[in-house]
Order: structure tokens, then sequence, then C-alpha cells
């Protein structure tokens, strides 16, 4: 495993991190989400992301890696990165949601409960909230970490100018934003435009998600769409969004067939090409050997400029 400087901080993170958005909640195999997180940590995953309301239901993902922790990890705390977030709607009523200090440091407390952990290693504002001042959210987080309940503190999905003011905000806090955390694939390039631009200058770190684009930049719609799947099921991917870019996922396998790598693999590895200013790739798995394959995208990380001039075509 690679470990990259997070931005300008003294933190480093794997290349590859383990993200438990999904299949880690009180109705998935807790056996299978055991084996995938020591799995991870063996080969030298020590970043696990996580946020309040990763499940279903909201909390369980929490629950579920703090039973692993408690039960598998525990003397190896100090190796481990703990990342959650808070900001969706986690209880009901006015305080259950968004950027409010009440909401924040209410989160942030029954997080650490749920994980069994008396800290978090980096905690984020998982959204921008557009009716609380941006000052106040920003000094909850500064509040958080001097409070002794998180480490860092870092910005979730805020768009370029929101995320120049708070990180602005915690400079003068004296509570650094460490780490943005952003979607970012061959099928996501938005950020490339304004936030990589900004995160440079200001010297954070840059966490991507959704690498394979909820699967669209793997091998499972080459073939068509598997009733099984997310695009079948409904959610988040639509068998629009897989048909609309069938033409482009099916010249990048060919490519990643010729660079002798899976689509997959060749997707995470892109995310480092040369000028990137991704830190590291958070992958969501459902087996320990679809995390094995996704970190074999470390095993030929290296792009000829004619192959980076081929996936800039193909994506054009």
């Amino acid at each position: 495993m690679e470990y990259r400087r997070c931005g300008r901080s003294g933190l480093r993170l794997p290349a590859i991190s383990l993200g438990l958005w999904h299949n880690f909640g009180a109705g998935d195999d807790f056996g299978r989400a055991r084996q995938i997180v020591l799995t991870a940590f063996e080969n030298g995953i020590t970043h696990f992301d996580l946020a309040d309301n990763y499940g279903p239901p909201p909390g369980s993902a929490e629950q579920t890696f703090g039973r692993i922790l408690r039960d598998s990890l525990g003397t190896h705390r100090d190796e481990i990165l703990i990342a959650t977030k808070a900001g969706h709607e986690m209880w009901p009523g006015p305080y259950g949601d968004w950027g409010s200090r009440k909401h924040l440091i209410a989160a942030c407390d029954q997080s650490l409960r749920r994980l069994g952990v008396d800290y978090a290693d980096i905690f984020y504002s998982h959204r921008p909230d557009p009716d609380t001042p941006l000052e106040e959210t920003m000094q909850a987080l500064d509040y958080i970490v001097r409070s002794g309940r998180a480490l860092y503190v870092g910005l979730s999905k805020y768009p370029p100018q929101t995320a120049r003011q708070a990180m602005q905000i915690l400079r003068d806090l004296g509570t650094p934003c460490v780490v943005n955390q952003l979607r970012y694939s061959m099928l996501a390039r938005e950020p490339e435009r304004e936030l990589f631009p900004l995160f440079g200058d200001c010297g954070t770190g840059v966490v991507s998600f959704s690498p394979l684009a909820q699967g669209r930049l793997s091998e499972r719609y080459l073939a068509g769409i598997p009733a099984d799947s997310r695009a079948a099921q409904g959610g988040f991917l639509k068998v629009s969004d897989v048909e609309a870019s069938l033409s482009k996922t099916e010249a990048l396998h060919e490519l990643a067939r010729r660079r002798g790598q899976s689509l997959s693999q060749m997707a995470i590895a892109w995310q480092f090409r040369p000028g990137s200013p991704v830190t590291s790739v958070i992958v969501g798995v459902s087996t320990p050997q679809q995390l094995l394959q996704n970190l074999g995208a470390l095993d030929k990380p290296d792009f000829t400029d004619e192959e980076l001039a081929e996936i800039e075509t193909i994506l054009a």
C-alpha cells in the first residue's frame, strides 16, 4: 500500500480507502462485513470512511464497524483512521440534520457512542447548510476538534465558493480543513474545473468517492442490466445513466484489456495519473474478493501518454 500526504498536513492516507456506505447495515451479513474490514486492514487499508446516516437504517454502519473494531481490531486502534460525517437527517425535529452547532455536536457524540471510540480521526461536515451561517458550522467543527472529539476536520460535497469561504474560516479559527471529499470518476469530472485548483491553492487533501460511477466503470453492465444490480432496482443509478455511457465504457474496457487490467482497476488507477490531486480513493465493495480485485489497481498505476490521450478522446 502506498500512503499519500493529505494536502499540507502531517496526515497520510492509503491510496485506497474502504467506504461503508453500502453492505454494512443492520440487515447485511455481519460475518461478511467483518471479513471485508479485516481483509482491508490486512492489505494496508488503514482509512475507513463512514457517516452517521450510513446503513440502513441510519447509524447501523457505525454500529457494525464499532463491533468489528471492538471484537477484532481493538488493539490496533492507533493504526486505524476512522472518518465519519454529519449533516444529513438522523432524528426528527428541528435539530436532526443540517449544519447547526446543535446538530453537529450532538451528531458527533452519537457517532462516537455507536463506534465505541473516544474520538474520530476525521470529522466531516457532510453537506453545506443553506440556512445556517457558515461561520456557525465551521465554529462547531473547530469546537469538535478542540474538545477532543476529533483530530481533524473535513468538508464533503461543498461547492467551490462555499468551500473557499469555509476553509478560510477554519484557517482563521486555527483548525484548518485537511481534506475535502467529493464525487469523482472518469464519468464525473466536474471537480477538475474549480475545486481541484482551489484545493491545490489551499493545501487540502482530496478524497474521491464513487470512482466506478456506481458500477458503470466496471464489467457489471457491459453485457446488459443484471436483475440484481443497483440500476435495475432503482435508486441513485438509473438504467438511462448506464445506457447513456455504454459506448464510452465499452471503449474504456477495451483499453483496460490491452493494459492487462480490468476496467474497474484502470478507473481507479486513472485517479492517480500525473497531475491529479487525489490523495485517496474510497471504494465500496460487497465481498472481500471484490476488494482484492480493486486493490489490484495499484499493481499497474502508470499510463503512457498515448493511453491518457486515448482516454481523453473516449471521454470527450
